[in-house]
């Protein structure tokens, strides 16, 4: 009889030594028997981490022979590829090769080892598609592929891995989505899909996974998808939807998941109430940005809100570390160990919030780090330690003088190390955001400094300060490596940050702030919008007395001095002047508009744009910073607006706007009014949406600006009833005729608005004729002929997408329709833009109580009216209507 240790000589021993070749492996001790338990092939040794393995394990039951059911390779910094000799091990069900330096593609082979119930191929270098051969490993349990390089799409067959209990696909570069397969991998527990470049939605079968006790998908790409249906995973106990472009409500049923203990729902555009999750006993949570922009909390405005003892010009840190002397200036400490959704404001002038937690370690102290090894750099005391984050960090500079700043932020990579052990692997990539706009994209430290433990700073020039606070955040990307050295620590590190004014600070004797901040006034970065309004003329007592009352008001911002406007608009030079608004002239440079002294508008239209929009936050509505209040000058200070008014940019001949600007135009309105309508906190209707009340931004972001008319909207009352206040050529027929004002007002003057984008025309330029009375009455004339395609602006040419103008086009026509009950939502338009909802026919036959023809008299009616009213109105809104290089001021009509 052949002794069984024979037996395996010839089954294994010979594939072993194999394996070892071609690993270039020179440990194993051929000259024992792997089989009999000797601790030269069965490490680790006791103590040793759980990343560090190098064992055999054989299984002798098989009939007196013994098989090698378990190979263990990791952290064993080995090279090459997985060795085909793996196919001589028929009966091995668990491979193990963590954290080596391994690369090229997945062997198709392993599929035919049907016996394989646990495959981990996570830190390597491995590349290229996953093979659809894996789907036929019918017995296994775990399959682990993260932190590698794998691209491609996932192959729909990994469907067929019925009994598959844990999937871990982090940290690669696939493409496409996440196949909607998986859901028949019903006995999945654990699933992991962070950074793995795969795009949304999360696919609807993700609902049969109904044992799943942990959850993690991160930084999908694509479109955006409602909140996923997981009201079957009762024994959920870790949840991770982070930046999955999610909508709508968090779902009641996550307060029910009675074993849920993390939860991290951050980075998405969620929308109504937080359940009650007191039931739960949650160790971790993170909403940080869960909500749509609009709704987050700013932690900076609340900053804004604290008494300032003193303005400064500088700020100097040292993150995570020590104080510091360097080059004169000193870097104060910053070790502060606490880590996740936490804020310490560390002294007047600085502050740092942390948020994210480390999932896979129980360190939730480690977001302080140490350098591993001796640094030789200049300066090594800024760099010795740093601060981290796990998924986002925010410094914060306090009580600032306002003017432009330079930033210099000091990075080494002192953790990931650069050797031939797979600790080298290591990838660090994050995004930097300063005042909220991104200065460095997927950074990478050691990339950038060309090695680790060497210094590499990045300077940013006039960053401007309008409200006394600077905002410095570090993001993770969502990109790099999530387990090198050790799972959980891949977020951004920052090792030292100086801010210093560009002005120079005053002298300690002359304390009053508007003195400093006057001397800035002409170096602001902001435009600043002067809304002046004359108070009646009388006696100064008059005067002093409508000050004092407005300035006991608590109006929510910033203030500036009226020195410091006149200043920044060359005292309210002719060449400085933009346009004339609604309140008056509109000046740039450093920035104003000014009201007429003859303006019917008054205090308090002042104080309602004030009271509409100092505590807005949201990228299609305009930024209040500040106000001023003195004398007779009531001053609104906006952000800049580089590119004027949408009107400009239609109607200005000298002015070229291409369709896809357009298109992103008209779908960012649509989202802020859709904000002001249904999801800001204060909701309103805007009464004056029309081009000229439209800003753009540098990259043609819309802000809707002019908020001296809207209406608040109690949520109890249907409509408000009121006197009209608009502009002829957009405001609702229910509005202009009956002063019944509802949110559907406002959605009639952005379907105008939306033809005006497509047709490149003002309504307000045609006048009553046999065919048409407006460019609104030409698009209903084409719509029935058939012909509306006509309409799109001769100026595109060819360069536009026929689909997406028809599409607009036919929103624009349901927005106009003369019942508001068969308008849609501002909501409901955003959908129907962006293609994820159909757009339903637009209804072209007159509604009941309102005729075409009889709407059209009155219409014209209210024109005469005006005109006779009010010429030198009317004169201004025909030269409006009918030059194309007027700024396109249109006439307002008020009647409070």
């Amino acid at each position: 009889m052949i002794r069984s240790d024979v037996i395996f000589v010839y089954v294994a021993v010979s594939a072993l030594k194999e394996i070892a070749k071609e690993l270039g492996k020179k440990d194993w001790n051929f000259k024992l028997n792997p089989c009999d338990g000797n601790s030269n092939w069965q490490t680790p040794v006791a103590g040793h981490p759980p990343q560090f393995n190098n064992s055999v394990v054989c299984n002798c039951s098989f009939d007196g022979v013994c098989h090698v059911v378990e190979i263990s390779l990791k952290g064993q910094d080995l090279t090459g590829v997985l060795p085909k000799s793996l196919a001589k091990l028929p009966l091995v069900n668990y491979i193990a090769v963590t954290g080596n330096r391994l690369s090229g593609s997945i062997p198709k082979f392993l599929g035919s080892i049907i016996s394989l119930g646990y495959l981990c191929l996570e830190n390597n270098m491995f590349y290229g598609y996953v093979p659809a051969e894996l789907g036929k490993l019918v017995n296994l349990a775990t399959l682990v592929l993260s932190a590698n390089n794998f691209t491609g799409e996932l192959p729909r067959e990994l469907s067929g891995l019925t009994n598959l209990i844990e999937l871990r696909l982090s940290s690669n570069s696939f493409s496409g989505k996440i196949p909607y397969q998986l859901g028949n991998c019903t006995q999945l527990q654990k699933l992991e899909i962070q950074g793995s470049g795969l795009e949304g939605p999360i696919p609807p079968a993700i609902s049969h996974l109904s044992n799943l006790t942990e959850l993690r998908i991160s930084d999908l790409y694509g479109h955006v998808s409602q909140f996923p249906d997981l009201s079957s995973m009762t024994n959920m106990e870790k949840l991770m939807l982070r930046s999955c472009n999610i909508t709508g409500i968090i779902p009641g049923y996550i307060s029910q998941m009675s074993k849920l203990y993390h939860l991290d729902l951050s980075f998405n555009n969620l929308e109504g109430r937080i359940p009650d999750l007191a039931g739960l006993r949650l160790q971790k949570m993170n909403l940080f940005r869960s909500y749509s922009s609009e709704n987050n909390f700013d932690l900076a405005m609340c900053l804004r809100k604290y008494p300032c003892v003193k303005e400064y010009y500088s700020v100097h840190i040292n993150c995570g570390g020590q104080g510091a002397t360097i080059e004169g200036k000193f870097y104060e400490p910053d070790q502060d160990q606490a880590g996740a959704a936490y804020f310490n404001p560390s002294n007047d002038h600085w502050g740092i919030s942390n948020t994210g937690s480390l999932w896979d370690t129980n360190d939730d102290g480690h977001y302080i780090a140490t350098n591993v090894s001796m640094l030789t750099m200049n300066h090594s005391k800024l760099y010795t330690e740093a601060r981290y984050s796990p998924l986002s960090l925010t410094y914060y500079g306090r009580c600032l003088a306002n003017g432009n700043y330079t930033v210099t932020l000091h990075f080494a990579e002192i953790v990931f190390r650069d050797n031939q052990s797979y600790q080298g692997l290591g990838r660090r990539v994050f995004d930097v955001y300063i005042q909220g706009a991104i200065k460095l994209k997927n950074y990478d430290i050691k990339n950038a400094a060309g090695a680790v433990d060497k210094a590499r700073t990045e300077n940013f020039t006039k960053v401007c300060v309008t409200n006394k606070t600077l905002e410095i955040r570090f993001q993770y990307a969502g990109k790099g490596t999530t387990a090198v050295p050790k799972r959980g620590l891949y977020g951004p590190l920052i090792s030292a940050i100086s801010i210093e004014s560009d002005l120079k600070p005053p002298d300690n004797k002359k304390k009053t702030i508007f003195i400093v901040v006057g001397s800035a006034a002409t170096t602001l970065c902001v435009t600043l919008i002067v809304l002046g309004i004359a108070w009646h003329r009388g006696h100064i007592g008059d005067r002093i007395s409508r000050e004092k009352e407005l300035r006991g008001l608590d109006l929510k911002t910033g203030v500036f001095t009226y020195r410091q406007i006149r200043a920044a608009t060359d005292n309210f030079s002719a060449a400085n002047k933009l346009r004339e608004g609604g309140f008056g002239s509109v000046y740039k440079a450093f920035a104003v508009k000014q009201l007429s002294s003859t303006s019917r508008q008054g205090n308090r239209e002042f104080v309602n744009e004030i009271g509409m929009i100092a505590g807005i936050q949201h990228p299609n509505v305009v930024r209040l910073h500040g106000c001023c209040i003195e004398g007779n000058q009531l001053l609104l200070v906006y952000e800049y607006m580089e590119n004027n008014s949408l009107a400009h940019a239609l109607f200005d001949p000298k002015t070229e706007i291409n369709w896809a600007a357009r298109q992103r135009i008209c779908i960012g309105i649509a989202k802020g009014l859709a904000f002001l309508h249904e999801e800001s906190v204060l909701k309103m209707v805007h009464r004056d949406i029309k081009a000229t009340n439209v800003l753009l931004d540098t990259d043609h972001t819309p802000k809707i600006s002019d908020f001296g008319l809207a209406k608040l909207h109690e949520e109890e009352n249907t409509h408000i009833t009121t006197k009209i206040a608009g502009t002829m050529g957009y405001m609702a027929p229910e509005y202009a005729l009956w002063g019944y004002l509802t949110y559907k007002a406002d959605v009639y003057s952005f379907g105008v608005l939306a033809l005006e984008i497509v047709a490149g025309k003002s309504n307000m330029k045609y006048r009553p004729s046999e065919d048409y009375f407006c460019l609104l009455d030409l698009a209903v004339v084409m719509k029935r002929k058939g012909s509306l395609a006509d309409l799109v602006d001769p100026r595109l040419g060819s360069d536009f997408n026929k689909n997406e103008a028809m599409r607009m086009m036919d929103i624009a026509l349901l927005c106009t329709n003369q019942s508001p009950a068969l308008r849609p939502t501002m909501s409901q338009v955003v959908n129907m833009l962006a293609g994820r909802t159909k757009v339903k026919e637009p209804i072209m036959a007159p509604s009941s109580g309102y005729d075409e023809e009889l709407g059209l008299q009155v219409l014209e009616g209210k024109f005469i009216e005006m005109h006779s009213h009010d010429t030198e109105e009317t004169e201004t809104l025909l030269k409006a209507s009918s030059s194309s290089s007027h700024l396109f001021s249109n006439s307002q009509i008020s009647e409070d």
